[in-house]
This record gives structure tokens, sequence and C-alpha cells, in this order.
């Protein structure tokens, strides 16, 4: 239940939690979700195949990748992380963030590795954690409008445009 401080402050205007009111559908917040938990165990998968070699690049580059993995885990699954103390405060602080501040920061994570050592594992190992980056920032830019909602704006310009040109020929008349 909401207690009646918490029913309060919602009423007041603020929103209890941020990231309800970021207008994200409950599908595709699990869309979103459901990507970074498989970008997450892509990136530790391919950063420990990543790691079982002689160049450090490579090793370094695995490394970053298992890290990103235990991050996407911390912020979109912490249930996969319950042996941590900090996981639950990590993820609701994670929750807080708005679409393109999680875009930024997933894409920016991914791109890293890639940087460090451009590999196949290393860009097939990081493509779903940068596609999780991707589908915060397309969340982040809202939804399409609508073809209705368009055509009228359209209708509305072209007549204030008609408006201004007959306005200003009976200008040049007089």
């Amino acid at each position: 239940g909401c207690s009646p401080p918490a029913a309060g402050i919602a009423a007041a205007g603020r929103p209890a939690a941020p990231s309800a009111d970021d207008g994200m559908t409950w599908w595709y917040r699990w869309l979103c979700r459901i990507a970074g938990v498989i970008g997450g165990m892509s990136c530790a998968f391919a950063g420990l195949w990543n790691c079982v070699t002689i160049n450090p690049l490579n090793i370094a580059a695995g490394v970053w990748m298992m890290l990103n993995a235990f991050v996407l885990f911390l912020c979109e699954a912490p249930f996969c992380c319950q042996f941590i103390e900090f996981a639950n405060a990590v993820s609701a602080r994670a929750d807080k963030l708005r679409p393109w501040q999680k875009a930024a920061f997933y894409c920016g994570m991914a791109v890293f590795p890639v940087m460090l050592s451009l590999t196949l594992t290393t860009l097939f190992g990081n493509a779903i954690a940068f596609a999780t980056g991707v589908l915060y920032g397309l969340s982040a830019l809202g939804k399409k409008g609508d073809a209705i909602s368009y055509a009228r704006i359209h209708q509305q310009q072209k007549q204030m445009d008609e408006e201004k040109l007959t306005g200003s020929l009976e200008g040049q008349a007089l």
C-alpha cells in the first residue's frame, strides 16, 4: 500500500518515482531490462573468452567487459546480485536516471572495450549491451506522433502561410 505522506507528495505534482513518469510503457521497460540482462551475459562470456590470451589489451578489454556485465546485472537485474549488500541501492539509483542518461552510460560503457581491442569478440560481446543503450536512447526521444495530428499541424501551417501571403498582397495593392 501507499502511505499517506507518499500519496501527498505524489498529489503535489512530484511523482514518487521519476522512472514511472518517463513515458515508457511497461512492455518497453521490460524489453530494456531483458536486453540489459542478455547484454550482461554476452559481455561476461565474451569478456572471459577475451582474457584467454597473452595480449595485454585483450585482457584489459575482457576485464572491462566483465565489469560491464556486473554493472548491467546490478542496474537491470539486482535480484541476480543478492549476495551484494548495496545491489538494491544501486538499482534504485539507476532507476531514477533518465532514459537518455542510461543510454549514454550503457553505450559509452560498451564502446570502451571495443576501442581498447577491436576484435570480433569485443564487437559481438558488447553489441547487445550497446543495443540496450540504444533502446533507452529511443525511449528518451519519445513517442512518434500520429499521422492525424501531423496532418492537422501541417494544415494549420498552410493556412497561416496563405493568410500571410494574402495580407502582404493586400498591403501592396493599397
